[in-house]
């Protein structure tokens, strides 16, 4: 691949000859893919392709799988300042920590932490993140050109609420109704920018916004983003507040539907997998969140048994498709399939699938993206497969899942151009804006009054052996803890 250029990559029409193509039906040797004006113009095998479309000069990527991009269906990317901060912390952290960083951003802030998000999407391989809302002070488009200017597809959420659920206060529902059908409107042509709603929790608005944002959204083919059903203390308050469990509750309103994207649904009982499979209402199942906060694990493999629409999602816990995937798989074998037996638990393709296409569904653009078909968008990897991880190859939906990495992506398209060239975007200074973020966000997190309740590392390291009797060390103490032959970091 000495002679592949981002020049050779950067024209209207495209003609690409990977070694392999993962197209809906799996993986297929020998075939090529057109691209005209950001779009899948043909996609087969090789010889029919270079025969029909003599025109466009054959870009051949020996040693290349392409791929769709990977679908983020949860994210929240003016979060990005304050990432290392959930480390350890217990759940419910949005009251604590999300909430007061957000308000805490002024316009600059949050155009930075949001661009400085769609980066790390970038490099971890999605072409598409669902953000599920700001509770920044600044005009939403913040956002929407931060995403824009980096190149990403976003579905972009607005906060809904009119109901205080300890993180903001009542709210007139005409006042949010109308800025709901206002931002509904105001991204309906964009190309890469796609409205949606948003309800932070459903305690969060009442239950007729609740039924107006559904009615709203599925009237414009769009979705609401709602925390459901995610921390034990939110599904408790539910059912004194309501007797009923948060699903159950939207379920009354009027609030479950194909437009519903519900983000984790980790606490569901039977009878809501139902609920789920008989409505029509997607999810986005996060398992590095669950794991990061100590939440359950939603049932995913039983929700692709059942039918339920889901994809995945990060949570903004860290940017990389294929780590994700892995998460997903991994998850679902220690929360369900050791106990059962289960070797498969679900195999390779159905998490590459719901890291793309079923994501894609999940959050509203299922016609538009993440499959590698005629007349979807054009929005997808050049994965090298010539590193020793992926060699020898046997089953590389598998592979993809269990062994592949960030590391292996030559290049990110999204809409048809170049937006990431090995590691970095060819088009802007990104490690200008990673130099801006570091001085920005220790400012915004020095002013924000965000409430931790988990020490640093080291500082808990500390402590524990504070708290422990003095013992003999142990052979090498000096060593490990970085002491003089050790020359560790704190």
């Amino acid at each position: 691949m000495t002679d592949l250029t981002p020049d050779r990559l950067r024209h209207d029409t495209l003609l690409l000859v990977p070694d392999v193509t993962l197209t809906p039906e799996g993986p297929s040797d020998l075939h090529a893919v057109v691209v005209r004006d950001g779009v899948f113009r043909d996609v087969g095998p090789v010889e029919r392709i270079l025969r029909d479309h003599p025109g466009p000069t054959p870009v051949r990527l020996p040693g290349h799988a392409l791929m769709p991009g990977f679908v983020d269906c949860h994210h929240h990317l003016t979060q990005s300042f304050g990432g290392a901060l959930a480390f350890g912390e217990p759940s419910e952290i949005f009251r604590r920590v999300w909430v007061p960083l957000e308000r805490a951003l002024d316009e600059e802030s949050a155009y930075v932490a949001a661009k400085l998000a769609a980066l790390e999407s970038l490099r971890g391989g999605f072409t598409t993140v669902a953000e599920a809302g700001t509770r920044a002070t600044v005009d939403v488009d913040v956002v929407a050109s931060a995403t824009r200017d980096a190149g990403l597809r976003c579905v972009l959420g607005l906060v809904c609420n009119d109901a205080a659920d300890g993180t903001g206060e009542d709210a007139d529902p005409q006042t949010v109704l109308a800025a709901a059908e206002k931002h509904l409107a105001r991204y309906a042509g964009d190309d890469l920018v796609h409205p949606s709603l948003a309800v932070s929790v459903p305690e969060a608005a009442t239950a007729s916004t609740l039924a107006a944002t559904a009615r709203l959204a599925a009237d414009a083919g769009s979705v609401v983003q709602i925390h459901v059903n995610e921390h034990l203390v939110a599904v408790e308050r539910s059912l004194v507040r309501h007797g009923l469990r948060p699903l159950e509750h939207l379920l009354r309103v009027g609030a479950l539907g194909p437009q519903l994207l519900a983000a984790h649904a980790t606490l569901l009982t039977p009878a809501e997998v139902t609920l789920l499979a008989d409505s029509g209402t997607a999810v986005s199942y996060n398992p590095v969140a669950s794991a990061w906060k100590g939440n359950a694990v939603a049932p995913a493999t039983a929700f692709a048994e059942r039918g339920v629409r889901f994809g995945l999602g990060t949570d903004g816990t860290r940017g990389d498709g294929f780590r994700l995937a892995d998460a997903a798989e991994f998850a679902q074998r220690l929360g369900y399939g050791l106990a059962s037996g289960d070797s498969s638990c679900g195999a390779g393709w159905t998490w590459l699938e719901r890291a793309t296409a079923g994501g894609a569904d999940a959050v509203g653009l299922g016609r538009l993206t993440g499959r590698v078909s005629v007349g979807t968008a054009a929005d997808f990897l050049l994965v090298d497969l010539t590193g020793p991880e992926m060699q020898p190859s046997w089953d590389l939906p598998w592979e993809l899942v269990r062994r592949g990495n960030r590391d292996q992506l030559t290049a990110v398209f999204v809409a048809g151009r170049l937006r990431l060239w090995q590691g970095w975007p060819p088009d802007w200074d990104g490690p200008a804006l990673v130099r801006r973020a570091a001085e920005l966000g220790r400012s915004v997190v020095g002013r924000a009054q965000v409430t931790r309740t988990h020490p640093t590392s080291v500082t808990a390291r500390d402590r524990a052996r504070a708290a422990v009797p003095a013992r003999s060390p142990a052979p090498y103490a000096d060593t490990a803890a970085g002491g003089p032959t050790g020359g560790g970091r704190r």
